[in-house]
């Protein structure tokens, strides 16, 4: 069950650096995806299947380039996990479907990198439904088949608490400060990997 770190359904809506719905080229896209989509519902599965599988996930291309905002995501046509969350929020907040974001911790690889990090993904709420459903755009592969589902989640990767991982079910507001800050220090994504956020900046806060 998710729960909203605000209750002001406002936040979820906000335009910001990161989140930068104003950018042409991200209203332009999300202006396209609505008008081939019949309802809200269907305009945010195509939006998250364009994100998930046209925005390619760094690793996966072995791309070096890090890109943190909604608009360098684009224009990059790829991203880490957390940038493509920040696509998506961004195309869904342009036609005002509320969108947050959410952590979970991960076991980074399980025979090269056993070592715990933060995984990005979205909790998106669909007015026709009255729900919030969490959606994962992280991109599928081999072992990875995350897909739209309102009813049961199908999220990218299992979580396996007796490996010390946790499922982050609080739907944020606005991007981890300690994510985007991470996302921003470092120019390669050979160096990120070194660095990846291991806490979140709201677990620090109080």
């Amino acid at each position: 069950m998710v729960s909203l770190y605000t209750e002001d359904i406002n936040e979820y809506l906000k335009c910001d650096s990161i989140i930068d719905f104003d950018n042409t080229a991200v209203s332009k896209l999300a202006d396209q995806l609505y008008s081939e989509s019949g309802s809200e519902t269907e305009f945010v599965k195509r939006a998250y299947e364009y994100v998930r599988d046209m925005i390619l996930h760094s690793a996966d291309i072995s791309a070096d380039a890090v890109v943190c905002s909604a608009s360098e995501v684009l224009a990059a046509g790829h991203g880490i996990c957390f940038a493509k969350s920040h696509l998506l929020a961004a195309i869904l907040r342009s036609k005002s479907v509320p969108v947050g974001f959410c952590y979970q911790k991960l076991i980074l690889d399980d025979e090269t990198a056993p070592v715990l990090i933060y995984h990005g993904l979205n909790g998106v709420y669909l007015r026709e439904h009255e729900k919030w459903i969490r959606l994962d755009a992280r991109g599928n592969k081999p072992g990875v088949n995350a897909q739209f589902s309102i009813d049961s989640e199908r999220l990218a990767f299992p979580i396996r608490p007796k490996k010390g991982e946790v499922d982050g079910n609080v739907i944020y507001a606005t991007p981890d400060t300690e994510v985007v800050k991470v996302l921003q220090s470092y120019d390669s994504r050979s160096e990120l990997w070194e660095n990846l956020p291991m806490k979140l900046g709201y677990e620090m806060e109080g």
